[in-house]
């Protein structure tokens, strides 16, 4: 089926969503609150499942252009010593291909061309949504691709489920040198991930406690392994992102509101189950989520009831899956948080190789 549609949000949900619909023949509007788009962030790990759906969506090989493969990747303890490796070989095996990974803006870049092919999908900055309901009123469907916190699913859903800090700051950069070593390093209280992300450059992410400065980063990482110390002196701290982590709960009911007379409405992305990233799925479920989204609408028949009927789908489709990712992130985060370091790293010893 066809319909109009309002895409609230031009992250990489927003954008995947609006390149499936309009291939689907949809009429696609996208609104950004901000006004210029996002240039920010470092590198997203694509999952092999997430990659099938960039094929589908059209916009596979643009990012095969700028990613790198993942591969040979261990977690360390911070005086280098190997304790386990990441499963990336078990995922190549499995999937047929491995796990890339590519900057945030070469990945945006890539969807907004597939957007501008079309020649009729407007993404039209500095539009901040203040009344869903009106949106909601004058489309066939309003996606919520807002984020976090997402003013779709507030209109929606009420505010129940909201943002919810993890007392963990994470600080994330790309460094102008190339790390010998790839993976994570788990500490008491905190970790250091490294990264490639395009030749000649390192992407590392770090977390600390809540009120640590850039200055005190660099000292809590000091004495650990190489390259660390020299990762963080080869980053420009003008190009370091702080952020507090945080996800979102509790966890939605449901990601659809498929109620003809309200106006149906959909959330993807962060805005319906926003986790923190020690998954790096992320991008991946939100990927996934336009993925399953726009399929349900191609195949849904004519009318609200086509509509309503696609909605649930989807929700079928992605909430519990979404929401267990989330689930083990967190769970996740506690583990690699803990400051039991010594019952943490025997149980990480017992993983297969």
């Amino acid at each position: 089926m066809t319909g109009t549609a309002t895409v609230v949000g031009a992250g990489i949900g927003g954008l995947a969503t609006a390149i499936g619909l309009r291939r689907a023949g949809w009429s696609v509007t996208v609104l950004e609150r901000r006004t210029e788009p996002e240039r920010y962030g470092a590198a997203f790990g694509i999952h092999p499942t997430a990659q099938s759906a960039l094929d589908r969506l059209g916009a596979g090989d643009a990012l095969r252009e700028h990613a790198v493969p993942y591969r040979d990747a261990h977690i360390r303890t911070p005086d280098g010593t190997p304790i386990a490796r990441l499963p990336l070989e078990r995922i190549e095996h499995t999937a047929g291909r491995p796990e890339l990974l590519i900057s945030r803006p070469y990945l945006l870049d890539a969807l907004l061309a597939g957007l501008d092919a079309f020649g009729d999908v407007p993404v039209k900055l500095g539009e901040r949504v203040t009344d869903v309901e009106a949106l909601a009123a004058g489309q066939d469907l309003v996606i919520g691709a807002d984020g976090i916190r997402s003013a779709v699913r507030t209109a929606r859903f009420g505010d129940r489920s909201g943002p919810r800090e993890v007392g963990t700051v994470a600080w994330i950069g790309i460094a102008d040198m190339e790390s010998p070593v790839h993976g994570e390093t788990w500490g008491s209280g905190r970790f250091f991930g490294l990264t490639p992300v395009e030749p000649g450059r390192t992407n590392w992410y770090a977390t600390a406690p809540e009120a640590t400065t850039a200055d005190e980063l660099r000292g809590l990482f000091a004495r650990w392994h190489d390259p660390i110390p020299g990762i963080l002196d080869a980053t420009d701290p003008a190009t370091w992102i702080r952020y507090e982590m945080r996800h979102l709960y509790p966890a939605l009911p449901s990601f659809v509101s498929a109620d003809a007379s309200a106006g149906h409405v959909a959330l993807v992305g962060d805005a319906a189950h926003a986790m923190t990233p020690n998954l790096g799925q992320g991008a991946c479920t939100a990927i996934l989520d336009a993925d399953a989204l726009t399929r349900a609408l191609a195949a849904a028949p004519p009318g609200p009831a086509g509509i309503a009927g696609a909605l649930r789908a989807y929700d079928r489709e992605r909430r519990r899956s979404a929401q267990r990712t989330a689930f083990a992130s967190r769970t996740l985060h506690r583990f690699m948080s803990t400051e039991r370091t010594r019952l943490r790293n025997a149980a990480l010893r017992l993983l297969p190789g």
